[in-house]
């Protein structure tokens, strides 16, 4: 290992604990506590999200599981509207600057590591590698505004997809190598931005074993079903993010469908722009089998996954790429049966289909998502694929081996 100074690396992610209920705020934690066991000197540089009208200038320092967290204040961004949201964004990295200039300066970065979305930290990323011969890297999840566009939320051709486009560009240049999250999705970026010459790889989601599963199964607590009155029910759990990109309306659906099966209970929660979709649908098609919750902490999470049955994930059937949901390594994490709905020809099918964790349909094919739905009915392929989802999640999402690509590639 090399002299301390050398080792001092920095985070770049616009959503991170304690107050974030996002999958990637928690995966990216994940990774800073093994790149810190590793022996790197980790700050994590991350807005503080707030609602509403802000204070300028404000900043919080504080250390998680020995991660420094510097939080500069950002303005409105994850519930503000698209205009507000796409000029605070733009503005995070310079804000981002303008709060800690000394501290980099006497950190001095060796590396810097980014998740994406959003893409706007560039710039900051660029004074780094100017100033410092920082070395960096890009986790790239989200392909956008690629996502938006196949979504019809903009067209292809106008100017703001056209000035997204150039930022987006921009982004991808300021890295050393990109991560990208399943083999079609690097296919499919290589071959769309190849004449820039960019170094990409596979890099995986990944996940840190839980002693909460572990702990759950030693004692079954039942707060949430307690709480909810679902003892005696079968729970079929969505958590995460709830928009456009979700296709909501497949989901909501089956649960419709799902009716005439007294013991099935749906639990969704999260937020997001389609939110009032689910509680309007509730509502208007009497679904007495559904309950829609706001997001809630990481802790509160982790503990409703232990006493839910299967993991939910929908993905809108216009989808030109590959994602792959954060919200799975949550579910393989706690050894939960997965039944998902995804865009043709994704890479995901095989994954989970292959490890015999789940069942997957095609976006938009109801009755396929209804008759995997009543397979997992039955108590014991339920266990089987509860076996087969922890062992998915060694085999692919070791936040270990995560890190290790990442650092191969900085080196």
């Amino acid at each position: 290992m090399e002299n301390r100074a050398s080792q001092n690396l920095a985070i770049l992610i616009d959503d991170y604990l304690p107050n974030s209920t996002k999958v990637a705020s928690k995966m990216m934690h994940e990774l800073a506590i093994e790149l810190s066991a590793r022996g790197y000197t980790v700050d994590v540089i991350t807005p503080i999200i707030r609602k509403g009208n802000s204070s300028n200038f404000k900043t919080e320092r504080f250390v998680i599981d020995q991660i420094n967290v510097f939080k500069f204040d950002s303005g409105e961004i994850k519930e503000a509207t698209k205009v507000v949201r796409l000029v605070n964004e733009l503005l995070m990295p310079y804000r981002a600057l303008f709060s800690f200039y000394r501290h980099f300066v006497s950190r001095k970065y060796r590396y810097v590591i980014t998740y994406s979305p959003s893409i706007f930290w560039y710039p900051l990323v660029y004074f780094f590698r100017y100033f410092f011969k920082t070395k960096s890297y890009l986790v790239l999840r989200d392909f956008f505004p690629q996502w938006v566009i196949d979504s019809g939320i903009i067209k292809e051709n106008s100017l703001i997809t056209k000035f997204l486009q150039w930022h987006e560009k921009r982004n991808y240049l300021a890295f050393d190598t990109i991560g990208i999250q399943s083999p079609k999705n690097l296919i499919w970026f290589q071959d769309k931005y190849k004449k820039l010459n960019l170094q990409s790889e596979l890099l995986y989601n990944w996940v840190t074993p839980s002693d909460t599963y572990v702990n759950s199964k030693k004692k079954t607590r039942n707060q949430f079903r307690s709480k909810y009155n679902l003892l005696s029910k079968l729970i079929f759990f969505y958590g995460g993010n709830i928009g456009h990109a979700q296709d909501m309306k497949n989901l909501l659906f089956l649960a419709e469908q799902m009716l005439v099966e007294k013991e099935v209970f749906f639990v969704f929660i999260g937020s997001g722009d389609e939110v009032d979709l689910v509680k309007e649908t509730i509502q208007n098609q009497k679904l007495k089998n559904t309950l829609y919750l706001e997001s809630v902490s990481q802790n509160d999470y982790m503990n409703i996954l232990s006493e839910v049955d299967v993991g939910l994930f929908s993905l809108s059937p216009h989808h030109s790429t590959h994602n792959f949901p954060g919200k799975i390594l949550s579910y393989c994490q706690m050894g939960l049966p997965i039944l998902g709905a995804v865009n043709p020809g994704n890479d995901i099918i095989q994954v989970i289909e292959g490890s015999g964790s789940g069942k997957i349909s095609i976006a938009g094919d109801s009755d396929t998502l209804f008759q995997n739905a009543k397979l997992f009915l039955d108590s014991k392929f339920r266990k089987q694929m509860s076996k087969n989802s922890l062992k998915l999640m060694d085999d692919y999402f070791s936040t270990s081996k995560s890190a290790e690509t990442i650092i191969n590639a900085l080196n």
